[in-house]
């Protein structure tokens, strides 16, 4: 079968090569399921890892990606959950299933240290799968995993905003519009940034109510704290790191929440501790989540007809998959990107 590996850390080293197909008969263990992938999307992790700097250790080659969707075709002794025909998506924590995090629980991930899903088809544990609602296309499934999955993790799971709530949303990458799209089902007033006028005004055709341009407002955090007449934001996606940080403590009202999600501004900054303490902000830091809150996600977006925003889609191909990684790495896209396998 035709599979995708990372055989150094450079997009220039992602090269299409092949592997054995997988035999239902011999190498599919109880509990097992073989997915025919119909389609995978790119989080900023896919990136890292292409770069080295994700882990510097990985080892290699590897079958990147860690989000993907497919088709069952064949299942293993005692899975009845699961029948050949059946349309699924991967859980990106595999071993996480319920409660609380661990090392162990931590410990697998998709697309790195494990193969990912940009091949053909792959065997999965019955356990990491879910089934995909309806009104989703294998692409649009495909981008649920890691990117919607945190989101629902910090709007919901642990960020259990309310109704009327106030949440500011950084940039329009695929996590911030999953987190509008969740923090509207909420009932959540919702203030997006992001450094261009035009996509602000497509943020606010799916729900946001505020926009700000931080790059023509650098002091944001000011300016998103005057919206809520002083009293400050009830919740905030930080999805910039240490380059954002400052404006989000300045604008989270005392005892709110800062969901630190991504580090796209880098890994440093002179963090004012003393501001945190003084007004009881809690720093949530925000991992994907486990299969139990997947599969409530799944459940809600199936009830609400949720559908993710698709930035692009690329094709199964050596130079395909290294477009779609040099898109991504350009930091320009609206939504999510995909690649279509099959």
């Amino acid at each position: 079968m035709r599979v995708i590996e990372l055989r150094g850390f450079s997009v220039d080293q992602l090269a299409l090569t092949e592997r054995p197909w997988p035999e239902p008969g011999t190498d599919l263990n109880p509990g097992d399921v073989l997915v025919a992938v119909k389609a995978c999307s790119l989080n900023f992790r896919d990136w890292l890892m292409a770069q080295g700097t994700y882990n510097p250790r990985q080892k290699l080659p590897l079958i990147p990606v860690s989000d993907g969707a497919g088709e069952v075709v064949a299942v293993g002794p005692g899975v009845t959950q699961f029948k050949p025909g059946d349309r699924v998506l991967g859980h990106f924590f595999p071993a996480w299933l319920a409660g609380e995090p661990s090392v162990e629980k931590f410990g697998i991930s998709m697309g790195g240290p494990l193969d990912g899903w940009l091949c053909e088809q792959r065997i999965f544990p019955a356990s990491a799968l879910a089934k995909i609602p309806d009104h989703l296309s294998y692409a649009e499934a495909a981008a649920l995993p890691c990117a919607a999955l945190t989101a629902w993790s910090a709007i919901v799971t642990l960020g259990r905003v309310q109704p009327g709530e106030r949440v500011l949303i950084q940039g329009t990458g695929g996590v911030a519009l999953f987190a509008l799209q969740f923090a509207k089902l909420c009932g959540a007033e919702v203030i997006v940034t992001s450094s261009s006028d035009a996509k602000l005004a497509r943020a606010k055709t799916l729900g946001a109510d505020h926009g700000i341009n931080y790059k023509a407002n650098p002091d944001w955090g000011k300016a998103a704290r005057a919206m809520t007449g002083g009293a400050g934001l009830d919740h905030i996606v930080e999805l910039g790191g240490a380059g954002t940080l400052m404006q989000s403590i300045r604008a989270i009202r005392p005892g709110g929440v800062i969901s630190m999600i991504g580090v796209l501004s880098g890994p440093s900054n002179d963090l004012h501790i003393p501001l945190v303490v003084m007004q009881q902000i809690r720093l949530q830091g925000v991992t994907v989540g486990s299969k139990e809150g997947l599969d409530a996600m799944l459940r809600a977006m199936a009830v609400a007809k949720t559908k993710p925003v698709i930035d692009s889609h690329f094709e199964f191909s050596e130079t395909g998959v290294r477009d779609a990684y040099r898109h991504m790495g350009k930091g320009a896209a609206f939504g999510k990107i995909a690649i279509i396998v099959n």
